[in-house]
C-alpha cells in the first residue's frame, strides 16, 4: 500500500464514515490537534521518565487515539470505536490525586520549564489546551460527544502535574512567577 493517494490534492478528506470535508473545517482542526498532542507526548516518551510516567503516558496516547477517531466520525452510529467514558476521565483524575501526594502544594504560578520531560509535558498541557478550544468550537456547531471535551479537560489537568512530578523526580526546581511591576 502506497502512502500517498492524491486524494487530498484538492483540499478535501475523508472522515469516517465516508463523507468528505474541507481540511480546513474545524473538525480537522480539532482531531488534527489531538493527534499533534499526542505526537508532542511521543517526544516526552523519548525523554528518561518514571516508570509511573510512562506508563501513564502510553495509556494516554492509547485514549487519545479514541478521542481522534471519535472527532474524525460526524456520525456516530458509524463508528466502530467506542468513545472515552467516565472510567477514562476517572483513571486521570486518579492519577492526578496519585501524583500530587508528592508534590509541594503550588503558592504562586511556576514558570513551564525544568528537564526536558518536564518542559515538553508542560508545551504537551498547551497543546492540549488548544486541542480543548478547537473540540468546545466544534460542539458548537455539531453534535459530538460530551466526554471528549471532559476528557481533554482533565488530561490538561493531568499533564500539568505530570510535568511537575517528572521535574521533581530528576531534582529540577521549580520557578515561581513573579510579576515585575517595575
Amino acid at each position: 500500500m502506497k502512502i500517498y493517494t492524491k486524494k487530498g490534492d484538492t483540499g478535501e478528506t475523508a472522515l469516517f464514515g465516508g463523507s468528505k470535508t474541507q481540511k480546513s473545517d474545524i473538525r480537522i482542526h480539532a482531531y488534527g490537534t489531538v493527534d499533534e498532542l499526542n505526537s508532542t507526548i511521543g517526544i516526552v516518551l523519548s525523554y528518561s521518565l518514571s516508570v509511573t510516567g510512562k506508563k501513564i503516558l502510553k495509556q494516554v496516547q492509547n485514549d487519545l487515539f479514541v478521542v481522534g477517531a471519535t472527532l474524525a466520525t460526524p456520525d456516530p452510529e458509524k463508528s466502530r470505536i467506542e468513545d472515552v467514558s467516565q472510567n477514562e476521565i476517572d483513571q486521570l483524575e486518579q492519577w492526578i490525586d496519585q501524583l500530587e501526594v508528592d508534590l509541594n502544594p503550588l503558592k504562586s504560578f511556576i514558570l513551564p520549564g525544568g528537564t526536558g520531560a518536564g518542559s515538553t509535558l508542560h508545551f504537551a498541557r498547551t497543546v492540549c489546551r488548544r486541542a480543548e478550544r478547537k473540540t468546545v468550537e466544534l460542539a458548537h456547531r455539531e453534535s459530538i460527544s460530551p466526554s471528549a471535551i471532559v476528557y481533554l479537560n482533565r488530561l490538561s489537568d493531568l499533564l500539568f502535574v505530570l510535568a511537575r512530578f517528572e521535574n521533581k523526580q530528576q531534582n529540577a526546581e521549580e520557578t515561581p512567577w513573579v510579576p515585575d511591576r517595575s
